[in-house]
């Protein structure tokens, strides 16, 4: 009989990876203790009518840190939902903010629900009361604790919740930031959708721009004709799969999902599957790759990157061992555990890990928020003297050269950056600046020797600075 593998829960896997970077920087209990503690949490029943009958639902929301305002975290709704994921999704997203310099605090929300159950009319409704339970209790406002969507949410959700908001205070102007990762036309931003893939898309591409990184990972040159298997086929890993292999020129060999996996070693076409999934709502007799129906197994399939962009806990000790991917890149939250990631860094495996990997979202949450707070959509003043400086430009060399610039050149050159343009560029240097300081952490500290702890210890040192120049204690 086989011993079953006990390990710790998703939110003690979190404090442990925070306490061996803590033991690492060498922080003194007290601080310690102040920064890992969550802030506060809230649990609420509320009753709903539905189809004729009353259903009582439970929420969550905890916010783990206010040393910055307002606490930011998405609000997920899912049947597998618990108070101890909310308090250590919190948790992340203050180190992930911390690290990433976003000035919030981190927090985050869950309902227990499964939403597939519900018609739109009945979710409308449930939502709408969960953010007035939420509104009433101060868990939800644009200067103290912002939610944006995550599983099971999306930007439909956002508006719900946004208009709840503006009708209990309709004196408030900043009443469109209470939330962000709303439809464009209700005070989203242009790139949000896309954001958490794109920045998974910019953490491979800093990666390889470091020969000596690559080569700590078993590499060598780009990321050109890199192989990769993703699992979860869902808003981040359908953006960061399709970026990847249609821009850089990754071969994506095996798409793990619900319903098994698809292989193909010369490469599955994302938007097809993607297009596919959408028609039939599953991979099944998808005619690009051959179906696996052990799809957990497909993680152990040798690749140069394994992107888990699905759920946590999904390498565990029980098949750490079995994965054979050179580089991780934690496009979910927490889908390596404790014990896994003790095993993998043995190994000799690099994880870029999630609290850096997927702050794209998160990033680009703060540029729409900026946005609601400023009321004026980024790139409106200068976009127009920027194209004009350009035409200026080409004319310039026209006239030096006395060669006629070709009109593709000129459309390129005279191009003013349009708002979606200033997101990508911010988020690229948000993730390009973040590697870096993570990295280099990871250089001068002999005691770090992996990406997470240099993470961690990159965003704690930061946060401890916050409570110490505030004077918290």
């Amino acid at each position: 009989m086989t011993a079953t593998i006990t390990e710790p829960s998703f939110r003690e896997s979190v404090d442990l990876m925070v306490d061996r970077a803590m033991c690492v920087l060498g922080l003194d209990e007290g601080t310690a203790t102040a920064i890992k503690s969550c802030n506060a949490v809230l649990q609420v029943k509320f009753p709903v009518k539905i189809r004729g009958k009353i259903e009582v639902f439970t929420g969550w929301r905890a916010t783990h840190s206010t040393h910055r305002l307002p606490s930011k975290g998405g609000i997920r709704y899912a049947p597998y939902a618990d108070q101890d994921e909310v308090e250590a999704l919190a948790s992340l997203m203050t180190y992930k903010c911390a690290l990433v310099d976003v000035p919030f605090g981190g927090s985050k929300g869950a309902l227990l629900i499964d939403p597939t159950q519900y018609e739109r009319d009945e979710l409308e409704m449930i939502t709408r009361r969960f953010a007035h339970e939420l509104i009433r209790k101060g868990f939800l406002s644009p200067s103290t604790n912002v939610p944006a969507p995550d599983i099971g949410t999306g930007q439909r959700e956002m508006a719900w919740i946004a208009d709840t908001y503006k009708h209990l205070h309709p004196e408030d102007i900043n009443y469109i930031a209470c939330v962000t990762g709303k439809p464009l036309f209700h005070g989203g931003i242009r790139g949000r959708v896309e954001a958490t893939g794109r920045g998974v898309q910019y953490v491979a591409q800093e990666f390889f721009r470091h020969p000596e990184d690559v080569k700590s990972a078993n590499m060598q040159g780009s990321l050109q004709g890199k192989t990769c298997v993703i699992q979860g086929l869902g808003n981040v890993g359908y953006h960061a799969a399709k970026f990847l292999s249609e821009e850089d020129g990754v071969i994506i060999t095996a798409v793990i999902e619900r319903d098994g996996a698809l292989i193909n070693d010369n490469g599955i076409n994302i938007e097809d599957l993607y297009q596919h999934i959408i028609a039939h709502g599953s991979i099944n007799n998808f005619p690009g790759a051959t179906l696996e129906e052990n799809g957990i197994a497909v993680l152990e399939k040798p690749c140069d990157i394994l992107i888990p962009a699905a759920l946590e806990r999904q390498i565990t000790m029980e098949n750490a061992d079995r994965i054979q991917a050179k580089l991780i890149i934690e496009a979910a939250n927490g889908p390596i555990t404790y014990g896994a990631d003790e095993i993998l860094n043995k190994k000799g495996i690099v994880i870029i890990p999630d609290a850096f990997a997927n702050a794209g979202g998160v990033t680009v949450s703060y540029f729409e928020w900026i946005r609601n707070i400023s009321h004026i959509r980024l790139g409106r003043m200068q976009r127009r003297h920027e194209e004009t400086h350009g035409l200026q430009v080409a004319s310039m060399l026209e006239e030096l050269t006395g060669n006629k610039i070709s009109d593709s050149l000129r459309k390129a050159v005279a191009h003013g950056a349009d708002e979606l343009d200033l997101v990508r560029s911010g988020l690229d240097d948000t993730m390009r600046s973040a590697y870096q300081q993570i990295r280099e952490n990871l250089l001068k500290n002999e005691k770090i020797t992996d990406f997470r702890t240099a993470s961690y210890a990159t965003s704690i040192e930061k946060i401890a600075r916050s409570y110490i120049d505030v004077g918290i204690y």
